[in-house]
């Protein structure tokens, strides 16, 4: 798994079929700015690259590792759509002819519940799911209805069981309450809340559709974008999900940089798993955050039960739009980010052979 993919806007002018570049931002008016602010930053990016380049090194970390199913949440429309939200200020699309960048890194599931797939209007987010579904990529958390929207993706292992998939986003992260799906509606599944209700929505939806043996995984899209800070609300929320709905895993998104890690009940939560790609290279204001760094992170789960076993993570660099190894003074730096912010939720690190992180945690 890894945190947010964001192939639009200035990514997607590289690639090998761009979108029309305009968009309606108070301080960008063409998707080619940010091209230039990433050039400006770290050299010439090559057009057009090829699907695979924006993974970079990601792709041998996959080879590696041989991962049963990746997961990723997509933060963009894939849409040729000129319907723009207009209140929203940025608006995220990538062209359908380069859908081919996720499917170069064979993505399985896409999480789709967060504030940027409805960039483009109703048409963007039905063009979205058409071109994901013709590429073979299963997507969950939005739908041309809510029905659509709350259904998970269900995966069979060979040899392992099976996994199902649910994707959620909070109105915590900015998704306009404008965008959750009704029975009429297409839009998002969306939780406006961290309540009781919400708490028994899940424990309904997941109930619905797991079977016996099954892991279930919940992608969820919630909180601001800066901060280390984990609201008492999420924690409270995640550990209900793993003691009530039977979550075995949550996977959180949102925040633009890595968050700290919490097992409880040898379930594992991942409360920010920070930006993989975007076009943020150039841009200031928040480096002491180091956007620029993220993971990739492989846990391993108990077939049977769903408890994690342990986890590995591959710090990574985004450099020109284009994933890199982290090199080793980065990780140490990401390893320490850590070990701080898992203090006070149970969690510590080591570092392994090529600057790998491996996670630890406080038994029950």
């Amino acid at each position: 798994m890894c945190g947010d993919v964001m192939t639009g806007r200035g990514v997607d002018q590289i690639l090998p079929t761009p979108s029309e570049p305009t968009i309606h931002e108070p301080y960008m008016k063409s998707a080619e700015g940010y091209v230039r602010l990433a050039e400006q930053a770290h050299g010439k990016i090559p057009r057009p690259v090829d699907n695979d380049y924006i993974w970079g090194e990601a792709l041998e970390e996959f080879k590696r590792v041989g991962p049963d199913l990746k997961i990723i949440n997509l933060e963009t429309a894939i849409t040729v759509s000129d319907d723009y939200w207009t209140s929203k200020g940025i608006n995220y699309r990538m062209h359908p002819d380069n859908v081919g960048c996720i499917t170069a890194a064979e993505i399985d599931c896409c999480s789709l519940a967060n504030n940027h797939v409805l960039d483009w209007g109703y048409a963007g987010l039905t063009e979205t799911l058409k071109t994901l579904a013709e590429a073979g990529i299963k997507a969950v958390g939005a739908g041309e209805n809510l029905e659509e929207a709350q259904a998970p993706a269900t995966f069979e292992v060979s040899g392992k069981g099976g996994v199902v998939v649910f994707g959620f986003g909070s109105t915590s992260s900015g998704i306009p309450q404008a965008w959750g799906a009704s029975a009429e509606k297409p839009g998002v599944n969306l939780l406006e809340d961290l309540s009781e209700g919400s708490v028994q929505r899940v424990t309904r939806a997941v109930q619905g559709a797991k079977n016996e043996g099954d892991i279930v995984v919940l992608s969820i899209h919630w909180g601001s974008n800066w901060g280390y800070e984990i609201p008492q609300a999420q924690r409270e929320f995640a550990h209900r999900l793993i003691d009530e709905a039977e979550v075995d895993l949550v996977h959180g998104h949102s925040s633009h940089h890595v968050k700290g890690i919490e097992i409880y009940n040898e379930r594992l939560i991942l409360y920010g798993c920070g930006d993989f790609i975007n076009d943020y290279e150039g841009i200031q204001g928040y480096e002491a955050f180091r956007d620029d760094l993220s993971l990739m992170y492989f846990p391993r789960l108990e077939a049977s039960t769903g408890r994690l076993l342990g986890m590995e993570m591959a710090p990574t660099q985004l450099r020109r739009f284009q994933v890199h190894r982290a090199a080793e003074a980065d990780a140490i730096w990401i390893k320490e980010l850590l070990d701080r912010e898992g203090e006070r939720l149970g969690t510590w690190f080591t570092m392994e052979a090529e600057n790998r992180i491996r996670l630890y945690w406080a038994e029950d």
